[in-house]
């Protein structure tokens, strides 16, 4: 078996924090090996692990996602995939931001739902956590 992809999360909300932690480390093919909640933190935490993927919320104190993202770019360059419920498909703005910033794809963040919903979140998000770490930034 490979080495997991090395991911760090960034979100300000304790709750979401535990849900995508849980999603993340229930797939043996990727590890959350660090945890923020906001992007100050963040970077402390991605120069200490050196992940291969950052997940990271665009609402947050301190620092923003857009902020955070673009000093991840200039100082740790590597794939993140912004979380967050703030993105939506039709938001141009934010999205052409983030994209330009250096993000290179969003996610919804999760809310309830039911078992179903749950399994095919947590494989859409490894999905998405496994494409980028194949990607060079």
């Amino acid at each position: 078996m490979s080495t997991p992809i090395k991911v760090v999360l960034v979100e300000d909300s304790a709750i979401a924090l535990q849900i995508l932690q849980r999603l993340i480390d229930s797939s043996p093919e990727v590890d959350v090996v660090g945890t923020a909640q906001d992007g100050t933190e963040g970077l402390r935490v991605i120069a200490q692990t050196m992940p291969d993927v950052i997940c990271t919320d665009l609402q947050m104190p301190k620092m923003d996602g857009l902020e955070f993202t673009a000093k991840v770019m200039s100082e740790f360059p590597r794939p993140i995939l912004v979380v967050s419920n703030t993105v939506h498909p039709s938001d141009v703005d934010n999205i052409f931001n983030l994209m330009q910033a250096g993000a290179l794809d969003f996610f919804p963040k999760p809310t309830s739902g039911t078992a179903m919903d749950y399994e095919k979140l947590k494989n859409a998000l490894i999905t998405k956590i496994k494409v980028l770490a194949g990607k060079k930034v």
